[in-house]
């Protein structure tokens, strides 16, 4: 097998992020980072990767932290921190270090996302940005005996103006900060300022860069996908504290209505790019859709299928099917999506008089096999075919004998399959037959 050349390699990544280009524009994302990537030298870079999303069409809400840059001015002032229950207790002396920090850093974002020199990646964006007192806070009050004084609570977001500063093309920016109707300022949460901002604007997405990759499993694995009820369990594991706070915003968005969270690494340089226009992503998915699922095929798969086939039809793995043949039998087609593309589908074909159903067509996208995906293709055609009153399956191969032997599949004689089929046998192929009892 050849290796593909870089520009082979370019052009397939290109073709592979056209559905998602087309999906994404016009859809509103929030994107929440710390403090900690502003501070790190390859932050210039992700502020162009935004430069390329709103160039897409993507309506952006940034929120920032700043906790890095809090801390550094508080000790600078000799300023105790104090922290209950994972929360900061801001006092005044510390508020005003959180307003020169949020401030600074929102500057800083500002002017990154202004810059347009020319042989430079943000050359002509002239990104709008826009920041304001979007953001009602109330004090978190005194819980447990502690007064936590100016430390506030996400109380609403303005959604109507952020709504009418993104229809103006505007890239719009929130600090960690709240404001109340009485005039007070309060230090919050960077990740419950974008919680409550995907949920009040109906975000599409809502993505969270933390400093783990994902939300990992009991051996330090990814976790690629997070059913809201696997998130829920997954809340109530022995969690790091960012990846908590992050994971229930995450839980708390999906649950009101945003489609899909992003939990992803800020270590990686294009971690944005590299989850939003590649199928797996590269971090943890929450979502209360079903993200990949096998189902019954319809008119509207022929073209996913045809794509689907065709190195194994010019490898001579399948037998080629024209476009007029696969809609006129698409009924007959199972087909498994993921994320809108089709990565597997086998066809079922009934011989109702002899209660047998032939396997045929059956094709794993090269970058899910080996993941069992097959298998459960397999489970479920079975399924259907026992729901058919098939007995037995039986299937034509030239290159996958050991894979169907495997799973239970017997050799058998050309003389053992129904007289139609036997009829259109192809003596040119040689294909070998194998039949499995159901």
């Amino acid at each position: 097998m050849t290796t593909p050349t870089d520009e082979q390699a370019f052009v397939r990544w290109f073709r592979d992020s056209t559905p998602y280009i087309n999906a994404f524009r016009g859809r509103t994302f929030v994107i929440t980072f710390g403090g900690e990537l502003i501070a790190e030298q390859q932050f210039a870079s992700f502020v162009h990767d935004i430069g390329l999303l709103n160039s897409l069409g993507v309506r952006l809400v940034l929120v920032h932290g700043a906790r890095p840059q809090i801390e550094e001015r508080l000790k600078a002032r000799g300023i105790e921190l104090q922290y209950v229950d994972g929360l900061r207790v801001t006092d005044a002396a510390a508020l005003a270090c959180v307003k020169e920090a949020a401030g600074t850093v929102r500057v800083e974002i500002e002017a990154l996302l202004s810059m347009g020199l020319a042989n430079s990646p943000m050359a002509g964006a002239h990104i709008r940005v826009a920041s304001g007192n979007f953001v009602t806070a109330q004090p978190l009050g005194v819980r447990n005996g502690i007064d936590y004084q100016h430390t506030g609570e996400v109380r609403r977001i303005d959604a109507e103006a952020v709504q009418k500063q993104l229809n103006d093309g505007a890239t719009v920016v929130l600090s960690p900060l709240g404001y109340s109707p009485t005039g007070e300022t309060f230090n919050l949460s960077a990740e419950d300022v974008a919680t409550a901002a995907a949920i009040y604007l109906r975000a599409d997405k809502l993505i969270f860069l933390t400093d783990a990759k994902g939300v990992l499993d009991a051996k330090r694995r990814l976790i690629r996908e997070l059913s809201l009820a696997e998130a829920n369990q997954t809340l109530l594991r022995k969690l790091g504290e960012e990846m908590a706070r992050c994971l229930g915003g995450a839980l708390r968005a999906c649950r009101a209505g945003v489609r899909r969270a992003h939990l992803i690494s800020r270590h990686v340089d294009g971690a944005l790019l590299l989850e939003l226009f590649t199928r797996d992503g590269i971090g943890t998915l929450v979502s209360g859709e079903q993200f990949e699922g096998t189902r019954r095929a319809t008119i509207d798969d022929v073209g996913g299928v045809l794509e689907l086939i065709a190195p194994l039809e010019a490898d001579g793995t399948l037998v080629r099917r024209s476009r007029e043949l696969l809609e006129m039998e698409i009924d007959q087609f199972v087909v498994t999506e993921r994320d809108r593309t089709i990565i597997a589908c086998a066809a079922l074909y009934p011989f109702a008089e002899e209660q047998v159903g032939e396997l045929a067509c059956m094709a794993v996208h090269r970058d899910y096999r080996k993941q069992g995906r097959g298998d459960d293709l397999l489970g479920f055609i079975e399924r259907q075919a026992r729901d058919m009153g098939i007995e037995r399956l039986f299937v034509l191969t030239t290159r996958t004998a050991h894979w169907f032997l495997e799973r239970g599949f017997k050799v058998a004689d050309i003389k053992d399959l129904p007289i139609k089929r036997q009829a259109m046998y192809n003596y040119q192929r040689k294909s070998k037959v194998f039949i499995k009892p159901l």
